[in-house]
């Protein structure tokens, strides 16, 4: 028996829940996170999240402590575009590169980490760091604040390209 398929139309775009997704002109919009995979190569896969935090603490891709995913058994380079200020407009810009590893049961390792200071506004006696950190099957930044009482916002655009590793 055949059957006839045709192709998916969405004038005007594709959305969720009210919320548009692709509009019109063939735009992404109001998605979460974006996973872009070569059909060739089934084992990799690159991802964009943006990432926050204030002062101390983990960043965090939601309200709820939710940190990048990382699957079991890969290998995974990872670039976080930093940025953090305070109320009075002191930043706080970097770049890290970090290559990242996740085994079998989900056990993550920093491989390696650089770093690349492309402004640093930080007050005298103040003390802002950010590190990768690692968590089973998850990836974040850890971040310090002290030597002040002003809130330090951070915000990390990051990019995860991870490929199985067995």
């Amino acid at each position: 028996m055949t059957s006839l398929k045709q192709n998916f139309d969405s004038v005007g775009g594709f959305s969720v829940a009210d919320k548009t997704i692709v509009n019109e002109l063939f735009d992404i919009k109001n998605v979460n996170s974006l996973e872009v995979k070569n059909n060739f190569y089934g084992d990799s896969k690159t991802s964009q999240y943006i990432l926050r935090g204030l002062n101390t603490g983990i960043l965090q891709l939601d309200d709820v402590g939710t940190q990048i995913p990382i699957d079991s058994s890969t290998v995974s380079f990872i670039t976080g575009h930093i940025l953090g200020v305070n109320p009075a407009g002191k930043v706080y810009s970097a770049k890290i590169e970090t290559t990242f590893f996740c085994n079998g049961v989900g056990t993550t390792t920093v491989l390696s980490s650089m770093t690349t200071i492309i402004k640093d506004d930080i007050p005298d006696g103040e003390t802002w760091q950010i590190s990768p950190f690692g968590g089973t099957n998850q990836f974040s930044y850890s971040t310090i604040r002290a030597g002040t009482t002003l809130n330090i916002k951070w915000f990390v655009s990051t990019q995860v390209v991870s490929i199985e590793w067995a």
